[in-house]
């Protein structure tokens, strides 16, 4: 179990920064874009990319557990929906990964307009399958979901990987159920994933490889 009360031992930032700071009622980890990244290029900087604290492990297979608790940035785009997650299987230089994110102010708490409702957490493959690729091939929603969840507010985000399945659940709730995810099914580290004009916090990571 890593509190998250500062950066893990051996810990290194890609594209974000990284603080300890007291926030609801807890000291935990503040996670943001660096003023770098967040002015760059949509879909090369940010948008689905390597923006997170890179936590390494040896993870293929097992279950991984995060608080986290998410809110817009000061100047965030109107696209911005505090987007926050796990990213996992992280290999060698960044070349690929795996993540699931939350976006809270398209949670039922937020009470989002139209087909927003049914997008409050995603899974995607980096670098070939973003968000809008998965949304495109998979109109039905396939690779996201609807949550009752919302800003400023602490979540429980778990995902358990066993091979190409992987299950996803929101404060004990299933959310995701996916048999045949889109990465490779590779070994690599844990990242703590932010996205454009977010404000994130975690706390309490447990890692439980098989």
């Amino acid at each position: 179990m890593h509190a998250l009360e500062d950066l893990p031992d051996g810990a290194s930032v890609n594209s974000v920064t990284a603080a300890s700071v007291m926030v609801a009622g807890r000291l935990a980890l503040r996670v943001e874009l660096t003023e770098v990244a967040a002015s760059g290029v949509p879909g090369v900087d940010f948008i689905d990319q390597p923006t997170f604290v890179h936590i390494p492990a040896d993870f293929g297979n097992g279950i991984i557990e995060v608080d986290v608790l998410s809110r817009l940035a000061g100047g965030a785009p109107d696209y911005a929906r505090a987007f926050a997650g796990l990213a996992y299987r992280i290999t060698e230089n960044l070349e690929s990964f795996e993540a699931v994110y939350v976006r809270p102010l398209n949670g039922a708490k937020a009470d989002p307009p139209g087909p927003r409702a049914q997008r409050a957490v995603q899974y995607f493959a980096y670098p070939e399958w973003n968000f809008e690729r998965l949304r495109e091939e998979y109109p039905d929603g396939h690779y996201e979901s609807s949550a009752d969840i919302g800003p400023d507010e602490w979540i429980h985000l778990r995902i358990e990987v066993q091979g190409e399945r992987l299950r996803a659940s929101v404060d004990g709730l299933q959310v995701l159920d996916l048999p045949k995810t889109k990465g490779r099914e590779a070994r690599g580290g844990i990242g703590l994933f932010v996205d454009i004009g977010t404000e994130a916090f975690f706390s309490n990571l447990s890692i439980t490889a098989r």
